[in-house]
């Protein structure tokens, strides 16, 4: 083999991106520092060695998704966790970060309530719909297997359109596979059971600000508002609680 030298690094106008892109990270954190930590030290100070999260919040990684953002959330009140396509695997299959989130948020926190939330103009559904673009994303594609159910029941019952239109269905459809796999999870199955837990499934529209939730009974997602009931996801408890 030739000695060809040292790789080309990456040319200067590629470098100054990547350089004004961590700057901006970095100013971000200073003037949170300086002009927005100051105000709210009280908060954080209670913060310092103790959580209590109001609910837990599972969602894509997609940038434009911020859930504190969206719900108007302070810090401490959401125990979020976010990963390609809102997954929540089933139980046992895959014992990693999301698994041992939720049976953290469930066990340790004692969260009351569980949001999945899916979004409009999901690369990852995106992706289910059309798996070749996965070919050198061997571990996304592995990941996505657990969307599979959602594109099975879209493929073989919906009567979609346009491509939109399939990719909403399947954005709903992926949440409410989610929720099945939720339920599979022992720390969140007995609280249901007992009714000390609440789950929801939710899918945000980025361009509107809706938000759809899922309602069990009807079998359909309904847009949230303040002139109707909450639309709830939860199985109706089976035991009193102990």
């Amino acid at each position: 083999m030739s000695n060809t030298g040292p790789l080309p690094g990456p040319d200067e106008s590629t470098q100054e991106s990547a350089d004004t892109a961590l700057r901006h990270i970095v100013d971000g954190f200073l003037r949170f520092r300086q002009d927005i930590f100051p105000t709210q030290e009280a908060l954080f100070k209670r913060l310092a060695n103790a959580q209590n999260p109001r609910a837990m919040f599972i969602t894509c990684a997609d940038s434009r998704i911020v859930p504190e953002l969206i719900t108007q959330s302070s810090p401490g009140d959401l125990f979020v966790t976010r990963n390609v396509g809102n997954v929540v695997p089933p139980y046992g299959q895959m014992n990693g970060g999301v698994s041992t989130a939720i049976e953290f948020a469930v066990m340790a926190l004692g969260v009351q309530h569980i949001i999945i939330c899916g979004h409009s103009d999901c690369g990852a559904m995106k992706a289910v719909m059309n798996p070749e673009t996965l070919e050198r994303m061997p571990t996304v594609k592995a990941w996505l297997t657990h969307a599979e159910v959602a594109k099975k029941v879209v493929t073989e019952n919906c009567p979609c359109g346009a491509a939109h239109d399939t990719l909403d269905v399947l954005t709903e459809e992926n949440v409410v596979a989610q929720l099945d796999h939720l339920r599979t999870h022992p720390s969140v199955a007995a609280r249901l059971a007992s009714g000390q837990l609440f789950i929801h499934g939710w899918v945000y529209d980025i361009e509107t600000c809706e938000i759809r939730a899922y309602d069990a009974d009807a079998g359909d997602f309904r847009p949230i508002s303040q002139d109707a009931p909450l639309p709830m996801a939860t199985p109706k408890p089976r035991y009193s609680p102990r």
